[in-house]
């Protein structure tokens, strides 16, 4: 299959992997644990290409206990989300377009941090075009770089429509800014609270400053914290980063000031109620 999703996938994977079953996986497929190959050999995880993978399946009993089990990976699968639509009466058959969001820490090159290198990709965008769109790629359009996304884009290769791909937590602001009421401020910190990534945007001017942390490593304490820092221009690269986060910008220089309206923060994503 397809890059996807890590998290709880790539650790089932790990676990069986360790257990000693054998696991085989197609490059591709492999990037969900990790870009660098040898780094998924190294936990006895053997890389086969697409025929190989055929030929392992076709000679193998059918049955779990003396065979193979074969799995494809994808975050998007276009054909089972027509079906259960349809199950429920509503046809998928004409649609003007599709868009996708997905995380993507992008392809670091070999000893770069994944996380520094996400976040230099956030600020190449955002000084590129300081808009929340310029997270937004036509599936023709992706970045080398954004692998995850452009996984995406090719297990979509069956849609007759355009494709349109994001990143989860620039589009989880976006979203949260079309609320009415959030629409109305001029500026505004909106917290997307995410399973495994919490992304909190300054927004006035545009993009006035972000920060972006793992969900697990912080609490409310923590999380009111850097949401002062962000807002008063305080907040630091290497306050987040050393705290095992991704990291801060700040652009804007007139400081957001709490107390002037009715609302100060804006609050979404599955995990909000830490808030």
């Amino acid at each position: 299959g397809h890059q996807m999703g890590g998290g709880p996938s790539a650790w089932a994977i790990e676990e069986l992997a360790r257990a000693g079953i054998p696991v085989y996986m197609t490059p591709n497929a492999a990037t969900t644990l990790n870009d660098e190959l040898d780094k998924v050999e190294a936990l006895g995880i053997k890389i086969v290409s697409e025929d190989e993978a055929e030929r392992v399946a076709c000679s193998a009993s059918t049955t779990l206990s003396t065979g193979v089990l074969r799995l494809e990976l994808k975050d998007f699968d276009f054909e089972l989300i027509s079906k259960t639509f349809a199950d429920y009466g509503v046809s998928l058959n004409d649609l003007a377009a599709v868009a996708v969001a997905v995380f993507d820490h992008g392809n670091a090159p070999a000893g770069v941090s994944d996380r520094q290198f996400r976040f230099d990709y956030l600020d190449e965008r955002i000084r590129a075009k300081n808009s929340l769109s310029s997270f937004i790629f036509p599936s023709t359009e992706i970045p080398k770089i954004m692998t995850r996304l452009q996984a995406v884009a090719d297990s979509a290769s069956n849609l007759d429509c355009p494709l349109f791909v994001m990143d989860t937590a620039p589009a989880a602001i976006l979203g949260a800014n079309l609320d009415p009421t959030v629409a109305k401020r001029e500026r505004k910190i909106i917290v997307n609270v995410g399973n495994f990534h919490t992304l909190a945007f300054r927004l006035g001017d545009g993009i006035e400053g972000i920060f972006e942390h793992h969900t697990g490593e912080i609490d409310l304490p923590k999380l009111e914290k850097y949401i002062h820092a962000l807002a008063d221009g305080s907040l630091k690269h290497q306050d987040i980063f050393d705290d095992m986060g991704h990291g801060a910008l700040v652009y804007g220089t007139s400081p957001f000031e709490f107390g002037k309206d009715e609302f100060d923060v804006v609050v979404t994503g599955p995990r909000r109620s830490m808030f």
